[in-house]
């Protein structure tokens, strides 16, 4: 009796206790990809793939752990954004706005980074692994001598 007590609240105890999972709001989502506008909206931790997001107006979302691997984000404006620990991997980061954005712990590892504004961005610890910057505020090296 005591052992089924035992084994029952080994295995509740988990599913009990178990916070959801919180993500970006589907509806944001959902606006996003059907009109490329979504100002301050709340896009954290969603799987945004391979999304065509050229001209996009993202000024002031939150994009916080967002998968954005091989996103086309050419000419978006994410002035003001929370981009913070966002996978950008392989990401087309061409003529981009990132004024005042939060880029901290962004992986931009292969990612094509190209005439994008990062004026007033935070920028700490970034992965730049294999990235292609030209004519971006952003270096690879340690603090000015």
């Amino acid at each position: 009796m005591k052992r089924n007590i035992f084994v029952t609240l080994a295995i509740a105890t988990p599913l009990i206790l178990a916070s959801p999972v919180l993500a970006g709001n589907p509806a944001h989502v959902q606006k996003l990809l059907s009109t490329g506008q979504c100002m301050g909206c709340d896009l954290s931790d969603e799987d945004l793939r391979y999304s065509h997001l050229i001209g996009a107006d993202l000024r002031n979302a939150d994009l916080s752990g967002a998968n954005l691997t091989e996103a086309n984000l050419e000419g978006a404006d994410l002035a003001g954004a929370t981009l913070k620990g966002a996978n950008l991997t392989g990401a087309m980061v061409t003529n981009a706005t990132f004024n005042d954005a939060n880029l901290d712990n962004v992986n931009f590892t292969q990612a094509m980074i190209y005439d994008a504004d990062v004026t007033g961005a935070s920028m700490n610890n970034l992965d730049l692994t294999n990235a292609q910057i030209y004519n971006t505020g952003i270096g690879i090296g340690g603090e000015a001598p």
